[in-house]
């Protein structure tokens, strides 16, 4: 019975292991191969070695500022994205009237389409005509360049990012989270005579740790593989000011037919992603919390 459950199992679960290793798994073997090769798409991979990595490293001057204008854009959005939809989860888990509503309110904008959400809101920053520039003006406010501004550019995407993740799957994850958290615990320390601030920074925030964590993992990971907002608002201007390394990878692919540096730059940068969350699970034992672990 007991190998018949489990062949029953690999049967159900084999249409999603070939579809993966014929769409996944074997493009990423692939793309290994040929980082390590000169291929044009028209002509067969030529092994060279390390040498795609070499010029990486130290012949191209778009790498290493794609990279930090990455890194950029990541530290503009995600922290601001984690304590925003913490607070909104916090405020949604009131069981107030009308939490129903503005759940579904908060959550709308993360069904927008991102192409759609970006072609809005490339018009609502235009610098002339632009809706966001028009509301400053009534204040006597002179609005910035925005996007066509090199020194705006990126903090003006990472306002888009903020809008379209805040309300999404970070707040729903949160909001799981605090529903998690031990109601005689809040309770108890209220006896005791803690106050509502000190309730959330002494009991709720240490048990909703691990949501926080994995929020952050999740966060980082999205926000440096960022491509389709740049793409659309900027594609990588003015001045290359939004280059992000997405972009340049996909330059290389299919705009220059580069394939075997592009699969290079693409390895460069899973080793860099692989690199940050080791290293942020390193850290975590420090501040994350999780219960019933033993002291």
């Amino acid at each position: 019975m007991r190998r018949r459950e489990v062949i029953e199992g690999y049967l159900f679960a084999l249409p999603w292991i070939v579809g993966y290793i014929a769409f996944s798994g074997g493009p990423i073997i692939a793309s290994a191969y040929l980082s390590f090769t000169k291929y044009n798409v028209l002509l067969p991979p030529e092994f060279i070695g390390f040498r795609n990595y070499v010029y990486a490293l130290t012949e191209d001057d778009l790498f290493i500022p794609s990279v930090l204008k990455t890194f950029y854009y990541a530290i503009l959005v995600v922290p601001p994205a984690i304590v925003l939809s913490l607070a909104i989860a916090i405020l949604l888990n009131q069981k107030l009237m009308g939490t129903a509503f503005w759940r579904t309110m908060f959550f709308l904008p993360t069904l927008t389409p991102v192409v759609a959400a970006a072609v809005l809101w490339r018009w609502m920053l235009n610098p002339d005509v632009g809706l966001i520039n028009y509301l400053l003006s009534l204040v006597s406010i002179k609005g910035p360049g925005w996007l066509s501004s090199i020194e705006w550019a990126v903090p003006s995407l990472a306002l888009i990012g903020l809008w379209t993740s805040v309300g999404g799957a970070q707040m729903i994850i949160f909001l799981a989270g605090l529903q998690n958290v031990p109601q005689d615990l809040i309770e108890a320390a209220g006896i005791d005579g803690a106050g509502a601030w000190t309730r959330f920074v002494h009991v709720t925030l240490p048990m909703v740790t691990p949501t926080i964590f994995f929020n952050l993992i999740l966060g980082v990971i999205f926000s440096l593989r960022t491509f389709d907002v740049a793409f659309v608002a900027t594609n990588g201007g003015p001045a290359r000011a939004t280059w992000f390394i997405s972009i340049h990878i996909y330059q290389n692919a299919f705009v220059s037919f580069d394939m075997g540096y592009a699969s290079a730059l693409s390895w460069m940068f899973f080793l860099l992603l692989l690199l940050i969350t080791f290293l942020q699970f390193r850290v975590s034992g420090g501040w994350v919390f999780y219960a019933g672990e033993k002291s």
